[in-house]
């Protein structure tokens, strides 16, 4: 059939899009790496702030920003569907490790977006929603911080799992996008932005966590839920993963 026909064109060019997607992901990695050079360099010509060196917070609590991602992804959740799902934290909320907190607050909001927006579009509006879960795990002979994000929102197709990470693809309404033809700097860390639709957030997020040496992956049990894994190692030993 012409629909057969067409979902096979879009396979075949979403394969050939892997130039592209490889080129932005240097792009972006290139990017990050320069705002972090930039953005030490101002922060260390301000006065000081206390557990702060430049943009690098010594004492980062994952438990505070997830809470204040939290706040800003409720946020945009209800300004678009009138309600929220709950989110409940648990595991090591006392940790504090050395990291970059704006950076992880990106890849946190992104996720929870995710989350909320699955859940809520699975449920229904104003349905009872199960909560979203957010695990902290750390050890002392642990090499990562590792937070998982669980939500039961439907879960994801498998044949989409791959597309995920493609900075073109998106499964929200495609009018969006065209709202946000007009630039924006802040874009990145504001929740001016819409709640989905844009398609870069998930590999942006992943090229944030990968920056530092860490990496985000997702789980995904279609008809139920999905698991995102947000791995961090400890600033200190790890070389910029610039691809050549």
């Amino acid at each position: 059939s012409d629909k057969e026909i067409q979902v096979g064109r879009d396979a075949v060019e979403f394969e050939l899009m892997e130039s592209t997607h490889a080129f932005l992901d240097r792009f972006y990695i290139s990017r990050i790496g320069i705002r972090v050079l930039i953005g030490q360099y101002l922060s260390l010509r301000q006065p000081p702030v206390e557990n702060y060196v430049g943009i690098i917070c010594s004492k980062t609590s994952p438990y505070e920003i997830v809470k204040r991602a939290i706040d800003d992804a409720a946020f945009m959740c209800t300004r678009k569907y009138g309600d929220a799902p709950e989110v409940i934290i648990a595991g090591r909320l006392d940790m504090t490790f050395p990291y970059v907190p704006t950076h992880l607050h990106y890849i946190m909001l992104e996720l929870l977006k995710n989350s909320m927006r699955a859940t809520v579009e699975y449920h229904g509006i104003d349905a009872d929603y199960p909560p979203i879960k957010v695990v902290i795990a750390d050890g002392s002979d642990n090499e990562d911080v590792i937070i998982k994000v669980s939500d039961e929102g439907g879960g994801i197709p498998r044949s989409n799992m791959k597309r995920i990470w493609s900075y073109l693809f998106t499964t929200a309404d495609p009018e969006i996008q065209e709202g946000m033809v007009a630039f924006n700097e802040n874009v990145d860390f504001s929740i001016d932005s819409p709640l989905a639709g844009l398609g870069y957030g998930l590999p942006i997020s992943r090229s944030y966590a990968r920056y530092f040496g860490g990496d985000l992956s997702i789980m995904s049990m279609e008809g139920f839920g999905t698991d995102c894994f947000v791995y961090l190692t400890r600033l200190g030993n790890t070389k910029e993963p610039l691809p050549i």
